[in-house]
């Protein structure tokens, strides 16, 4: 009997009995009741353990990782975070190289903060953004950022990782030099600073419009800055960098008036001027335009007086900006977006729950989820307005535009995980690229896309992947026949890297394109994940040529040497190739050794052509274990020791489906022993924790799946291969009050070996779970041992 009918029933008994003892009796039974009340609703009521507290920023700040520390919330458009130098892309002329650390802004050894910008990239291997650096400084004005080797040059502050604090949408840090504690957070457009001064007749809050990641001298195509009144400003960066043609507007309002304000223009003299020459632009002068400007904004501050600023962004105009602002930061109290902010990240971490008394796990786990939903970002204003790639405004009717698409690194494994724990988002996410195919001049799904721009970086176009996933997958409101006609049209576009000879011959000469055999083997995926979609919707025309197209892997493989190998335009192979280097053998950012193993969609035609089952298995053992000299991995600026295992490359993303092959093999406890070995490896909760780039957090999502028992081999399938899932246990949350459950009977450090599986009950003969078999919600447990299991899965 629940307690409050028993109380009903107890004060009933009181009220109809004639006996003053027994009503006495029931007065201390009752008092007694109620006594217990806390406990019994304490004992009723579980509370949701906080998931923010295991999210640690920092991780992967340090050498490969790429990642930042700042303060964003999920998917945000602002991601609100410290420059901590000013590396240029160029140095006497030529590329610099020393900038490729510094694709997020922000690396942990450094020992100074330039200031705080609102745009990054996070764990990328390229990079633009840096929009709109602030920095507060006591003392005298200096409107230069100084360097490294010279820091008191300019306005740059010495910092310490004593005195930083990185959470969820959460960044502070002490500016030793100014004695000035900076605090941040973020709302979806918002970047919310605030700023503790010391006693000064001197404070300065500088707007730094030349500053930026990947900057050079003639990135800034134009900026224009609008001081409205003593506390709002607004104005645009338009840029040409990674994006081609990137304009941003801004609006930024002060919690406090500020006393004067000026700039620092340094845009080269042009011979033609116009008339403003007869003002003085640069001290209290409303508004000023240029390619090279900074700013700064003057106040009294008493000793701990807090100085607020509200930085919103728009992709569509200044009023947009100003409209965002209003819309989710009305006010000024810091505490409550911060607040808001981890409650949203709370929220979003809590779709899947795990088990492990290690604190360290939870730290690696809660941070992947973490990097995994910080990208794609939105992409428009609350208003539903956006610039789309044919730089019209446009307006997004019944979705959420995005933008940020690395879909090289994450059509394998993130587009896939938000199948499963980000259907909407996801859905929204296709519609986005679709939008993008339809306002493209080139008439083509996006490559690499970034705000209103197609960046062309890398190769392939999975964004058909993507798409095919999705809708296979049931994602809500997509047309699936739209999306295939994108996906169709993308795919005969003969003009990109080397397709129209693909088409043509099979395969892409070495002649001809760089990238020759890795773009043959992507495409090739790329069109079987188009077939798949057309048979789903009964397209056999459309069927039948992608799955004859899917198949063209077969004509790059060399039969002698058993690798995958250029060939020339005679049909010949390449001569004189070395199957452990990655310059001018035909592949992007890998090897022949690694690059042989993508057919993520055929691996049994695959072991059938390197020699069978055994062979196949030493091929891969011998991945694993083998020795990769420096000389190799030093070619290239994306691989780094850090990243690799024998030579098998984690650090980068072609191989991360190689460990799940031994599934088709006659040994998949292999697939098991491998991924156990990976994961301490390559994923630690330290700054230099991640063993590579974490591309938009495709490496975060490898984490995610891995360490909970299965991965998606080819996306656009409905199958996850098994693995060996590391923690005790954890639940996804599906939504609708579903979930899906996984039990790791016995595992520990020792025992990563699977003896056996069951699914709600029922034995598992195969070593894949369906997509349906997650989303109708059950429960996987898998029963581990110390020993490798003799049972064979067949695929």
């Amino acid at each position: 009997m629940c307690f409050l009918n028993v109380l009903i029933f107890v004060l009933f008994w009181i009220g109809d009995t004639s006996s003053r003892k027994a009503t006495d009796q029931m007065k201390k039974l009752l008092t007694a009741i109620i006594s217990t009340l806390p406990v019994i609703g304490f004992a009723q009521t579980k509370t949701a353990e906080n998931l923010v507290q295991y999210v640690k920023p920092i991780i992967g700040t340090q050498r490969m990782g790429h990642t930042f520390p700042g303060a964003t919330v999920p998917f945000g458009m602002v991601q609100l975070s410290p420059e901590t130098d000013t590396v240029g892309y160029v140095k006497n002329g030529k590329y610099d190289p020393d900038v490729y650390k510094y694709c997020a802004g922000y690396q942990y050894d450094d020992k100074t903060i330039v200031g705080f910008s609102h745009t990054h990239f996070s764990g990328t291997g390229h990079s633009d953004l840096g929009d709109f650096l602030i920095m507060p400084t006591v003392g005298k004005l200096m409107l230069n950022p100084g360097t490294a080797d010279k820091p008191r040059s300019g306005y740059r502050s010495a910092f310490t990782h004593t005195n930083e604090v990185s959470e969820a949408n959460y960044y502070k840090v002490k500016l030793d030099d100014y004695d000035i504690i900076a605090e941040m957070t973020t709302s979806t457009r918002v970047g919310f600073h605030q700023y503790t001064f010391p006693a000064s007749n001197h404070a300065h809050i500088i707007l730094d419009l030349m500053a930026g990641i990947y900057n050079y001298e003639d990135k800034n195509v134009w900026t224009y800055l609008h001081v409205m009144d003593d506390g709002t400003v607004v104005g645009y960066r338009q840029t040409n960098g990674w994006a081609k043609n990137r304009t941003l507007y801004f609006a930024m309002k002060f919690s406090k008036p500020f006393v004067e304000y000026g700039n620092v223009n340094g845009s080269k003299r042009e011979v033609y001027r116009g008339f403003w020459g007869k003002f003085n632009q640069s001290h209290n002068f409303p508004e000023v335009a240029g390619k090279q400007i900074r700013a700064y904004f003057d106040f009294a501050t008493t000793a701990g007086e807090k100085i607020k600023v509200k930085m919103a962004l728009s992709p569509v105009s200044m009023d947009g900006a100003l409209k965002n602002m209003q819309a989710e930061i009305p006010g000024w109290d810091f505490e409550k977006v911060k607040n808001d902010g981890q409650a949203a990240w709370q929220q979003e971490l809590s779709k899947i729950t795990i088990s492990t008394k290690n604190i360290g796990d939870k730290q690696n786990f809660y941070t992947s989820m973490y990097h995994a939903l910080i990208n794609p970002t939105v992409y428009m204003d609350v208003d539903g307005q956006y610039k789309g790639l044919d730089q019209n405004v446009h307006h997004a009717d019944g979705f959420t535009n995005y933008t940020t698409f690395s879909l090289w690194d994450t059509h394998r494994a993130l587009h896939p995980l938000f199948n499963i724990i980000e259907r909407q988002r996801n859905a929204d996410m296709v519609q986005s690229m679709i939008a993008h195919f339809e306002q493209s001049p080139e008439h083509m799904l996006p490559i690499w896309s970034n705000s209103a721009n197609e960046n062309w970086c890398m190769s392939g176009y999975h964004s058909v992947s993507v798409l095919a996933d999705a809708a296979i997958k049931g994602a809500p409101g997509v047309d699936a026949n739209k999306a295939l006609d994108a996906c169709i049209t993308t795919a005969h576009q003969r003009f990109f890297m080397g397709l129209g000879y693909y088409i043509d011959k099979g395969y892409i000469p070495d002649d001809k394109d760089g990238n020759a055999v890795s773009s043959t083997l992507e495409f090739a995926y790329d069109d079987w994940c188009i077939a798949q979609l057309a048979k789903k919707l009964g397209r056999t025309d459309v069927y039948n040529e992608f799955i004859k197209r899917s198949q063209n892997f077969t004509n790059v493989f060399d039969p002698q040497t058993r690798f995958m190998r250029p060939k020339l335009g005679d049909g010949t192979f390449k001569k004189n190739v070395d199957p452990l280097s990655t310059i001018n053998q035909g592949f992007i950012e890998g090897n022949a050794w690694n690059y042989t193993l993508y057919v993520p969609h055929d691996p049994a035609t695959l072991i059938k052509l390197m020699g069978g089952d055994k062979r196949f298995i030493v091929y891969l053992d011998s991945l694993f274990t083998m020795n990769l000299p420096d000389k190799y991995f030093a070619e290239t600026e994306d691989i780094t020791r850090d990243g690799i295992i024998g030579n098998y490359v984690h650090g980068n993303e072609p191989s991360h489906h190689v460990a799940y092959l031994y599934d088709w093999t006659s040994q998949p406890w292999k697939t098991q022993e491998r991924v156990r070995m990976i994961i301490p490896r390559m994923y630690k909760p330290t700054p230099d924790g991640l063993g590579g780039n974490d591309d938009t957090g495709q490496m975060s999502a490898w984490y995610i799946f891995s360490t909970l028992g299965f991965y998606p081999v080819a996306p656009g399938s409905d199958r996850y291969s098994l693995g060996s899932p590391s923690f005790d246990g954890a639940t996804i949350d599906l939504g609708g009050g579903k979930t899906f459950s996984i039990e790791a009977v016995g595992q520990s450090d020792k025992n990563v070996y699977v003896k056996k599986v069951t699914l709600n009950g029922q034995p598992l003969d195969r070593p894949y779970l369906t997509h349906a078999e997650i989303m109708n919600g059950g429960k996987l447990v898998f029963y581990m041992s110390a020993k490798p299991s003799n049972s064979r899965y067949k695929m």
